[in-house]
């Protein structure tokens, strides 16, 4: 089984107040908190995998977030050139996961089916479930669909060996976390299965959500997927950058398959 080189990169940055972070207060936090924005690559045993495409500049303008480089131009630091890239998964189609999309034109996409379900059915009528969802990517994703670009996975599916994609739910109806073989063993990239290391520990979810038992089963399913909790990658934890090695060549890019600098603080199985 191949051992992948799994990069966190960070594109983009807001600072969000506490109570937009967390379902309850937590009071030791400041009022007003830094979010990041990661993409997520995984390569090796001849494979390139990206995991989610960002956002663009209108998004980022829309929505009042920094974009500090397009997810493609930090690739092509890493030695990967967005037209080269054939195979990206989508954790779910919100706006900071699934834009972009055309910045790959010759990859496939990995989607859960009650994801794209969800983004194009009844769930869409409310204002409130449609919020984080952005119409153009959602189209978009659509238009693939018809162009058979768009493989389709319901639950868990091995997408290559030392690969797997797995079904969680809650915050989206069809989020999937990517579960990753590497050297130090199985890392699991939560996507916002926990936004924050802190949404599991302290059973305190972010409030984007359909599901709140979901979620909550969300995050320790992710969690038991992977080997420990330093194998468990949040979606949106700036303490990513901090608690990994950064690759010594491109600013802003940590590597989650070697060991954290410090432990993890938590490990509920």
């Amino acid at each position: 089984m191949p051992d992948y080189e799994v990069l966190a990169i960070r594109y983009a940055e807001a600072f969000r107040p506490v109570a937009d972070l967390f379902m309850r207060p937590a009071p030791d936090l400041p009022p007003v908190c830094r979010i990041d924005y990661f993409v997520w690559l995984v390569r090796g045993g001849g494979r390139t995998i990206l995991v989610d495409t960002g956002f663009g500049p209108r998004a980022a303008a829309e929505r009042g977030r920094t974009l500090l480089r397009s997810p493609a131009d930090a690739l092509r630091q890493l030695g990967v050139a967005a037209d080269e890239v054939s195979d990206i998964v989508l954790t779910h189609l919100h706006y900071d996961h699934a834009g972009n999309l055309s910045l790959f034109p010759n990859a496939r996409f990995y989607l859960q089916t009650r994801e794209m379900e969800g983004a194009t059915g009844p769930d869409m009528a409310f204002a409130p479930c449609r919020t984080a969802f952005d119409i153009e990517d959602v189209t978009a994703m659509v238009r693939h669909v018809f162009a058979e670009r768009v493989v389709f996975v319901d639950g868990d599916h091995d997408l290559a060996p030392g690969i797997g994609l797995h079904w969680l739910g809650g915050h989206t109806r069809g989020l999937q976390a990517v579960r990753v073989h590497t050297a130090r063993g199985w890392v699991v990239l939560g996507s916002d299965a926990l936004h924050f290391y802190r949404n599991l520990s302290e059973a305190n979810p972010f409030p984007g959500l359909v599901d709140l038992p979901g979620i909550l089963a969300a995050g320790r399913r992710a969690l038991a997927l992977a080997d420990s909790g330093d194998h468990l990658i949040p979606g949106h934890d700036p303490l990513v950058l901090t608690l990994f090695p950064p690759h010594p060549d491109v600013a802003d890019v940590a590597i989650l398959s070697r060991p954290p600098n410090e432990r993890v603080l938590f490990d509920e199985r």
